[in-house]
C-alpha cells in the first residue's frame, strides 16, 4: 500500500477535522481502508480509496445519498475529494451485529428481522437505471471466477446450469441490492427507532438484482453462522411481505449458490494473488452454505454441475492455495 498520509493531511487541512486523532478500522477485501477520527467534539470516518488501485468513491456517495433521501441510516458525506479518493463520513456507531450479538445472543432474531425489514423497504426504492443488472446471463458469468482462481477448471457447464437456475427461479433483476449485506456491515443503533436502528455500510458495489439477493447475503454469511431457527423465521417473515414472486426458498437457494460460488473464487484470488491468507478460514463455511442451498430438489442439475467442477475446501485443497 502506498503512503497516503500526505494526501490525507492535505484533505483535512483547514477543516474542522484537522488535527483530530486517528485510529485504523478493520480492513476489508478491497484496497480501501478506513480511519476513525476523533476529538472532544465527536467522531468521523475517513474512507481512503486510492484511485491508483482502481478505487472510486463516487458510487458510494451516490448510493449513500439515495439511501439517505429515502430515510435509511447511511453515512452523511462531510467532505469529498473524488480525485484523491478521500471521503469523510458521519460515524454511525461502533457496534455491528457481530459485536452486539456476542454480548446479547438472544437478540439474534430481532436484529435479523430488522435487517430483513430494511430490505423490504429497499424494494420500494427505484434504483438508478445505470447500475449493473444481475440478469441470469450476468449472474452466470459472475461465477466463472471460481474456476479461474479456485478450481483451476473449466466452468462452462457450471455457468450454463447457473444460467438455467437463475432464469427459472430469479429471472428479473428489479430491486436495489447493496450486495455486501451481512452482519459486519450492519451497525446496530439500539437508541434509534425504525429504519434508523441499522446503520448501512459498504454499498459502493450496489447493483440491481432479483428480490432476495441481499437476504441470501445476510443469511448465508461467509463470516458468521446464523442459527437455523432464525434463518427459517426470517425467510417466513420476508416471504409474507416481499414483492418477489414464485417459490421464495428456491429463489433464495439459487441466489445463495450464485453468490457463494463467486465468493469462493474471490477469496481464493485474495489468498493466491493478493497475499491475504486469512480468507482461507472462511472457505469451509462458504462451501457449507453452497451444499445447504443445493439440497433443494429443484436445483438438482446445478448441484451436479457444482459437484463436477468445484472441489471441497478440504485441508489439502486449502494447502494448495496457500502461497
Amino acid at each position: 500500500m502506498i503512503d497516503r498520509s500526505d494526501a490525507i493531511q492535505a484533505f483535512l487541512a483547514d477543516s474542522e477535522w484537522q488535527g483530530w486523532a486517528q485510529t485504523p478500522l478493520a480492513v476489508d477485501a478491497s484496497a480501501r481502508r478506513y480511519l476513525r477520527l476523533y476529538s472532544d467534539l465527536g467522531t468521523a470516518i475517513l474512507m481512503d480509496a486510492p484511485p491508483e488501485y482502481g478505487e472510486d468513491t463516487r458510487p458510494f456517495v451516490e448510493i449513500a445519498t439515495l439511501l439517505h433521501d429515502h430515510g435509511f441510516a447511511a453515512p452523511r458525506v462531510l467532505a469529498h475529494d473524488p480525485f484523491e479518493g478521500l471521503l469523510l463520513l458521519s460515524d454511525l456507531g461502533k457496534t455491528d451485529f457481530v459485536q452486539w450479538l456476542s454480548q446479547a445472543p438472544s437478540d439474534e432474531a430481532m436484529l435479523y428481522r430488522s435487517a430483513a425489514d430494511i430490505l423490504l423497504g429497499l424494494e420500494k426504492v427505484d434504483p438508478p437505471s445505470h447500475l449493473k443488472c444481475m440478469t441470469p446471463t450476468v449472474g452466470a458469468e459472475m461465477v466463472s471466477i471460481v474456476g479461474t482462481h479456485y478450481s483451476n477448471a473449466s466452468t462452462d457447464d457450471l455457468c450454463v446450469q447457473m444460467h438455467h437456475a437463475l432464469a427459472e427461479f430469479a429471472p428479473e433483476p428489479s430491486v436495489l441490492a447493496l450486495r455486501d449485506y451481512h452482519a459486519e456491515n450492519l451497525i446496530w443503533r439500539a437508541d434509534q427507532t425504525g429504519d434508523q436502528r441499522i446503520g448501512l455500510l459498504d454499498f459502493q458495489d450496489a447493483f440491481i438484482a432479483a428480490p432476495g439477493y441481499d437476504l441470501a447475503s445476510l443469511l448465508r454469511d461467509a463470516r458468521r453462522d446464523v442459527s437455523l431457527t432464525v434463518v427459517d423465521e426470517i425467510i417466513d417473515h420476508f416471504a409474507a411481505r416481499t414483492q418477489a414472486k414464485g417459490p421464495l426458498r428456491t429463489s433464495l437457494a439459487c441466489l445463495g449458490v450464485q453468490r457463494n460460488l463467486r465468493i469462493l473464487g474471490v477469496f481464493a484470488r485474495l489468498v493466491t494473488d493478493i497475499g491475504k491468507p486469512r480468507y482461507l478460514e472462511f472457505m469451509p463455511r462458504v462451501w457449507g452454505h453452497i451444499l445447504e442451498d443445493l439440497k433443494d430438489p429443484a436445483l438438482a442439475d446445478l448441484r451436479q454441475a457444482v459437484m463436477d467442477t468445484v472441489p471441497e475446501p478440504s485441508p489439502r485443497k486449502l494447502a494448495e492455495l496457500t502461497p
